[in-house]
């Protein structure tokens, strides 16, 4: 069978005169070398984009992480110059992305702004600068260390019981990264909580009752899925997902020839 493919959100950035659509490498070789699927950028052309087409294309979604937040009156906030940058051209992408995919069951992983994304698609809101609530942990990264140090496992989150985390986990708890500073408010109806970090700020989401792999977490397993062992299987487990999802399309199309 070949290589599954799956579609891969982007920024849409202003650089030598362009707008150009990108995404960070170390989500793409995560998909190559851990998941075992065949990234394909998909650019952020909101109501331009075929969406429909494009998921009966591909086998999985794959949203990443970015500096910009999602645009609060989306979710009923307010914006602010503190509160982004933001990237309108990215969620008029990937919201509408998000909705057809749970709506069709194709594996969905969404990483850092892509869980807030997920959670705004289905109607929760977000909460911006966490660090300043009362309680709270500094779940921001240090901005002028080395990647590494940056993206550092530091964090315990409690994963919950007879969750799909759990599952993939096989523990009650994990350590993780956190480089991030807003999150997870009030979470969509149809989300269910799969991690918390310790001061209570929401981690992980799964979809409800989802046809496929529909997982949201709120650090970054990309950047050390390589070598370590609970970033490695979010992306394995993805990766099963996604080439489950291929067999069984490539089985209806066989069947409907």
């Amino acid at each position: 069978m070949r290589t599954p493919l799956i579609a891969v959100s982007t920024d849409a950035k202003d650089f030598e005169k362009y707008t150009w659509h990108a995404t960070p490498q170390p989500y793409l070789d995560a998909a190559i070398s851990t998941a075992g699927v065949l990234p394909v950028l998909l650019p952020s052309l909101g109501e331009k984009l075929d969406l429909d087409s494009l998921l009966e294309s591909v086998d999985g979604v794959l949203l990443t992480g970015s500096k910009s937040n999602v645009y609060p009156a989306l979710y009923g906030g307010e914006p602010s110059e503190e509160n982004g940058p933001y990237d309108h051209a990215r969620d008029a992408t990937t919201l509408p992305l998000i909705r057809k995919a749970v709506e069709r069951g194709v594996p969905l992983l969404a990483i850092c702004r892509g869980i807030q994304e997920l959670n705004v698609a289905l109607g929760g809101t977000l909460a911006t600068e966490i660090q300043e609530r009362e309680g709270a942990f500094d779940h921001r990264g240090p901005q002028e260390a080395e990647q590494d140090t940056r993206f550092a496992i530091r964090q315990t989150v409690k994963v919950a019981p007879n969750g799909c985390l759990a599952r993939i986990f096989d523990t009650s708890e994990v350590r993780v990264n956190s480089v991030h500073r807003q999150g997870v408010d009030t979470p969509a109806a149809s989300l269910e909580i799969e991690a918390v970090a310790d001061d209570g700020t929401v981690e992980a989401v799964s979809v409800k009752n989802a046809a496929g792999f529909a997982v949201g977490v709120q650090w970054h397993p990309e950047y050390w899925a390589h070598k370590d062992s609970a970033s490695a299987r979010i992306f394995e487990s993805f990766g099963d997902a996604v080439r489950r999802h291929a067999a069984k399309r490539s089985k209806t199309n066989i069947a409907a020839e």
